[in-house]
């Protein structure tokens, strides 16, 4: 009808308005056209209504404009305005209105556009089929006066019952078969239109109108009174949606100041399980459930484990489940995703439910993964309730930002519980136990198959601790692995699959152990950034520390950085333990120079003097030899068995004096200096003279740098060890010497494979003269092992017995390189 703007079509012909609202009122074009053209004006209402232009629209034999057109459009106008100023709730400073409000407005404008009428509104409950006495919004009086009196309720076969049966206004002089009110018609009602409010297809209201002075509704009145029946459902409308809102608000702030109050609980336990039963709980307050249970996915990967379960239950079923879809638990483990289910007896579900306490009947549930860092599955919370349909989604999501809140907390609160011990353990236990504590730590934090932590020595790093599938003492080059290129970065490495990653070394036991991705983290001495090197500035990378996971559904350690600061703080502390070994062994060693220091000045002031009067006694006897030599001399020469044997003894005393020299050479102070380490061996080894069956194998000493110790000292250390490895193989057998050196420290083996000392003498070996122990020879007075330890605290480095005394026993030496030890 409208072709443009100001623009009118009436009964076929197109009029031009100039000014601003155009109504047509004309009885037979309002039947055929009910349209309403609304433009922009200036000018007031009434004057708008009485221009020209109107009237030369309306032509001639149309209803005369009134007062009450001009004062419905102005009520359109208040309504409108009062229908956006609604609010779920009243704001200071702001003019807001009430759906009641606007309701009442309503009716009072449908009395300036049917005076002589009573108007009444009324709610409808649509699943009651009732109306709401208690929602009567009154204008106007019984019989057109206003005395107060309530209005009764409509009946449930009268005119309005039919309106919201059909859905469509209902006149009743248009229904003559259903009687006006009874009061109504008392009072002198002479016509009633029932005007259903119709909201989606669902009636949620009526407006009722009474006429006392027409038999019926003008068409103009009828348009009128439609118009405010719609502006009626708008009202209601929007009030259910701010009242929707209003209520999610208030659910939303209840949910927050839940789950703020879930985090200050959660984070003020210590304890994972405390932890676990606090979460539940706020689950169960939260929700209302019956009872719940937490499942967390088992160090494998494939089942669900029992952790915790709060509600009322008189014999719960705790056994695991396995992650597949052969249960509500694990059917929600393996797909990651929430289950909302309203009724158990329904299928599927009845087929996989599996009563947490089967004398209780339970009958729906909520489930919901808890989704760790890197999206990696750390179990399900599970929820039950006797009622149908007891959850909703607004269950679900609450309980779903509870999870979220729960995993982090579980995850703080198990790497809290992992650190207190590592602290405790690293005080109290060496270092290769606290290394396997924490490998199983880390895979069971992480949900990795395998966990191992590596040390370097020399251009390898050699394998200290792991769960499983590598041995401890296994080698991996420093320069060709993942795991060397993790410490001479000093950063994170990590892989997707390392069973096609060129730089994973071991791509057999990848692929036999069906690892797939991989973290390794560098055990740093100090905290510092990353850069190229083994060593730097402030500290250096001492080894690894590493997790294998298998398959990729468990998440990926190259996208959590939750992983990546956990495993690097497990690696610190594992860095601090192996440190504090160190330092304990320096510590050690410090006091064992202090005690050989004080020991060796009372032995050598002992030896110093037996050995002086010895050499007093001893170098008496030569002369004296000498002396029966020149004046026995016809008497030896005719007796060779008194002269061999008068020889034999002056050649023992002069020997015994050498050796006596000889050994006071090492009471002395010993003045250090660079020595090699390959000179020394093989001094030793000319001085040794071995048998032809054993095999002595050398291994990259002439690369080792120089030591700050003493050649003579030094030499003797070696004599004293290999002389006891060949003793020790009867004669025969191989023997290797092998070293390597860092920054500060040159390390040497020497490695036997004869029958190995017992756990229980390895203690003692070094003691001052130990029962058993025979007199060796070169020098070595018959003090055992005692002058290898003597010597090398001496000198400032170290010597330690490895063996696991059944075959083979290997000495450890550490000796400071030229210019970082010292030696005494």
């Amino acid at each position: 009808m409208l072709e443009e703007e100001k623009c009118v079509v009436v009964n076929g012909h197109r009029r031009v308005c100039t000014d601003a609202v155009v109504l047509l009122l004309g009885s037979a074009v309002m039947l055929e056209y009910p349209c309403l053209w609304l433009g922009h004006t200036d000018k007031g209402m009434s004057e708008t209504l009485d221009s020209p232009d109107v009237q030369r629209l309306t032509g001639a034999g149309s209803l005369a404009l009134d007062s009450r057109v001009a004062r419905s459009l102005a009520d359109f106008h208040r309504i409108g305005s009062a229908i956006t100023r609604l609010t779920p709730r009243s704001y200071a400073g702001a003019e807001t209105a009430s759906v009641t409000s606007v309701l009442r407005l309503i009716t009072e404008s449908a009395l300036h556009v049917v005076p002589a009428a009573t108007i009444l509104y009324y709610a409808y409950n649509a699943a009651e089929r009732a109306f709401d006495p208690a929602s009567q919004i009154t204008a106007g009086g019984v019989g057109g006066v206003d005395d107060g009196a309530p209005f009764d309720p409509p009946r449930g076969d009268g005119l309005g019952q039919r309106a919201i049966q059909r859905q469509q206004r209902v006149l009743s002089y248009e229904a003559p078969e259903i009687p006006i009110h009874p009061r109504a018609k008392q009072a002198g009602a002479r016509a009633v239109g029932c005007f259903p409010l119709v909201l989606a297809g669902q009636s949620v209201g009526v407006l009722f109108v009474y006429l006392w002075n027409a038999d019926r509704f003008e068409p103009m009145e009828l348009l009128l009174l439609e118009t405010l029946a719609s502006y009626a459902v708008m009202t209601v409308q929007q009030g259910g949606q701010l009242s929707d809102t209003q209520r999610n608000l208030e659910r939303s702030e209840e949910a927050v100041n839940r789950l703020w109050r879930a985090g200050m609980l959660i984070s003020s336990r210590l304890g994972l399980d405390k932890t676990l039963e606090a979460i539940l709980q706020m689950a169960l307050d939260v929700t209302g459930a019956h009872h719940g249970i937490f499942r967390l996915v088992s160090s494998d990967g494939k089942r669900l484990v029992t952790r915790a379960i709060a509600g009322a239950l008189g014999r719960p079923q705790m056994d695991d489940l396995p992650i597949d879809g052969s249960s509500v638990m694990g059917w929600v483990a393996a797909h990651s995703m929430s289950l909302c289910i309203h009724d158990l007896e329904a299928a599927p579900w009845v087929r996989l439910y599996r009563p947490l306490d089967a004398d209780l009947m339970m009958r729906s549930e909520l489930a919901v993964p808890l989704i760790g860092a890197g999206g990696r599955l750390e179990g399900v919370l599970n929820l039950e309730s006797p009622l149908v349909g007891a959850f909703g989604d607004a269950d679900r999501h609450l309980l779903q930002s509870l999870a979220t809140q729960a995993v982090i907390a579980i995850q703080e609160v198990r790497l809290l519980d992992v650190l207190l011990e590592a602290a405790r353990l690293i005080q109290i236990e060496p270092y290769p136990r606290v290394f396997e504590r924490l490998v199983a730590q880390a895979a069971d934090l992480l949900n990795a198959a395998v966990s191992t932590i590596w040390l370097v020595e020399g251009d390898e790093v050699v394998l200290q601790a792991t769960t499983e599938g590598p041995r401890r003492g296994d080698r991996l080059p420093l320069r060709e692995s993942l795991t060397g290129l993790a410490i001479l970065q000093r950063a994170p490495v990590t892989s997707e699959d390392l069973r096609t990653d060129h730089r994973f070394y071991r791509a057999d036991l990848a692929e036999s152990q069906a690892w797939t991705r991989a973290l390794i983290v560098p055990l740093l001495t100090s905290a510092e950034g990353t850069s190229v090197g083994q060593n730097g500035p402030g500290g250096s990378a001492i080894g690894a520390f590493s997790v294998y996971g298998v398959g990729v559904e468990r998440g990926s350690f190259a996208e959590s950085e939750w992983d990546k600061k956990v495993l690097t703080c497990l690696a610190h502390y594992a860095a601090l333990a192996y440190q504090n070994a160190v330092h304990q062994r320096a510590l050690r060693a410090a006091e064992e120079r202090h005690a050989v220091a004080e020991t060796f000045a009372a032995v050598g002031d002992v030896a110093a003097n037996v050995l002086h009067h010895l050499n007093n006694k001893v170098g008496t006897i030569p002369v004296r030899v000498q002396a029966i030599q020149d004046k026995c001399a016809p008497s030896l020469a005719g007796d060779a068995y008194l002269a061999s044997n008068i020889a034999e003894i002056e050649r023992s005393a002069r020997e015994a004096m050498d050796a006596v020299r000889e050994s006071l050479i090492y009471l002395r102070p010993i003045h250090a200096s660079p020595v090699d380490v390959a000179g020394c061996v093989g001094a030793a080894l000319a001085s040794l003279h071995p048998p032809d069956a054993v095999r002595i194998e050398l291994s990259d000493l002439e690369v080792l740098p120089p030591v700050n110790a003493s050649q003579r000292s030094l030499t003797f250390v070696f004599t004293n060890l290999l002389e006891n490895a060949m003793v020790a193989m009867q004669g025969q057998g191989t023997i290797t010497i092998c070293g390597h050196a860092d920054e500060t420290w040159v390390e040497l083996v020497v490695e036997d494979d004869g029958p190995g000392i017992p756990v229980e003498m390895q203690e003692r070996i070094f003691e001052f003269a130990p029962a058993g122990q025979s007199p060796g020879r070169n020098g070595n007075l018959g003090f055992g092992l005692w002058w290898v330890k003597t010597l090398m605290a001496r000198l400032g480095g170290t010597v330690q017995v490895e063996s696991d005394g059944r075959r083979g026993t290997r000495f450890r030496l550490s000796l400071p390189r030229v210019g970082t030890g010292h030696a005494g």
